[in-house]
């Protein structure tokens, strides 16, 4: 079958799927028609002046990234991870030492330029490799404690990175980052400039991280759906379903959890590489808790363990964050100019003005905008099925039958295998259990 027919029957089973069943395909069709729509919307908006715009959308590309990768330890594994941005900042350090002049400072003296792609790999396999590190000695653990040690290794990380000023320049961080490049380039007409073939083309323009990043994301949501559908998936929700149970049918759940925390660390480390060659400076500030934190809320208000809702919480939660409360004052301002308050502008006493004190309480109101968002979706924004019937129907893990020999009107719930002693327990209506285990079937 030819590309075409292809696209045109994943169009159509989009088009016959129900989305109040399954709302992912229409979720990943809106999506990509957005991803490819945007930039010409905001040229146009904006008279050909729409790169910040486009820049916007391509650091909020870095929080789905990172949201994508925490999705696989904790709406895939099961598994409370509180310092995920070490693994961020390990990428992105990665980025610096192997695409700038950092390392001539250093006790090495060489610096080392490779191109952004390859350096893109090293980063994604150095911070899965530091996953492995913290994974091995940890794992064994399990919920609060799991947690306090991710915890503790999230604020070791930048504090390491700050005190090696020899090799990281402190609180300087390291700056004058390589741009990515491309082995050549055709310029012409369709982007304004006259027919030429350049070689060695750096991507310096917003739109060109836009599309880097769109292509990034598009890989990361390909690998990441074939993960969930393999093997390894179906094992990694039993994990998060009922480790005892997982353990009990054979699965080695060590190390699966100890390969959800290398792949989630991989991504982490992916979007650490891209962070840093599209800043093209790396701080220990930028990689404190609460990025851990904001990237745990965009996983859980979005949907953990669903693709499509992490994204679109991964989306929300930077906008409101980085985009709606900074632009909140002098909104807030402007309505109360329009509404004839404009004495609530101006300072007058111990009031700071309108303006200054929804700046002070912008993050007060950020805590509201989520305690709302769970009261009315406490599943996410776009949940997995499998979450969103557990919260609508409830799970059952006991099953209760009438028991004849107890008193008219009540019940007992059906006792498991293990419930019972080994040697002739009596149960709860006053029957003996035997031990058969010295049975043998004649032959």
């Amino acid at each position: 079958m030819s590309r075409a027919g292809k696209a045109l029957r994943t169009l159509s089973r989009v088009w016959q799927t129900d989305p109040r069943r399954d709302p992912n395909p229409l979720v990943y069709a809106l999506l990509a028609i957005g991803a490819i729509a945007y930039p010409i919307w905001a040229q146009i908006s904006t008279g050909g002046q729409g790169d910040f715009l486009i820049s916007v959308i391509a650091d909020a590309g870095v929080y789905i990234l990172l949201a994508i990768g925490l999705n696989v330890v904790v709406g895939f594994a099961g598994l409370l991870d509180l310092g995920y941005a070490a693994f961020f900042a390990i990428g992105a350090y990665t980025y610096a030492f192997f695409a700038s002049n950092q390392l001539l400072t250093t006790p090495l003296g060489t610096a080392i330029h490779l191109p952004f792609w390859i350096v893109l790999l090293i980063a994604m396999f150095v911070a899965a490799g530091f996953g492995l590190v913290l994974g091995a000695p940890t794992l064994r653990l399990r919920g609060d404690y799991l947690a306090i040690v991710t915890l503790g290794f999230g604020e070791i990380v930048p504090r390491v990175f700050k005190n090696l000023s020899e090799w990281t320049s402190g609180v300087n961080g390291i700056s004058a980052l390589d741009k990515p490049s491309l082995p050549f380039w055709v310029q012409g007409p369709w982007s304004g400039d006259p027919f030429a073939f350049i070689p060695d083309f750096k991507i310096i323009n917003p739109l060109g991280f836009y599309v880097i990043m769109v292509l990034l994301v598009g890989t990361c949501i390909i690998l990441v759906n074939n993960l969930r559908r393999s093997r390894i998936g179906r094992a990694w929700m039993a994990v998060r379903e009922d480790e005892v149970a997982a353990a009990a049918m054979g699965v080695n759940t060590v190390r699966l959890k100890l390969l959800a925390f290398a792949i989630g660390a991989a991504f982490s480390g992916f979007a650490g590489a891209f962070y840093g060659a599209k800043l093209s400076l790396v701080s220990p500030e930028n990689f404190g808790f609460t990025v851990s934190i904001t990237i745990l809320v965009m996983v859980v208000l979005g949907g953990m363990g669903n693709i499509p809702g992490v994204i679109a919480g991964g989306l929300l939660i930077y906008l409101v964050i980085f985009i709606f409360l900074p632009a909140l004052p002098p909104l807030v301002e402007s309505w109360a100019e329009s509404l004839g308050l404009g004495s609530l502008i101006a300072q007058n006493g111990d009031w700071p003005g309108i303006g200054q004190e929804v700046q002070r309480l912008k993050f007060l109101l950020f805590g509201l905008i989520l305690v709302l968002t769970m009261l009315l979706r406490p599943q996410g924004l776009i949940p997995s099925r499998a979450r969103e019937q557990e919260l609508i129907k409830g799970v059952h893990e006991d099953t209760t039958i009438p028991d004849r020999h107890a008193r008219a009107g009540t019940t007992r719930p059906v006792n498991p295998p293990h419930a019972a002693h080994a040697r002739g327990a009596p149960d709860r209506a006053g029957l003996r259990l035997t031990r058969c285990s010295a049975l043998r079937v004649p032959g």
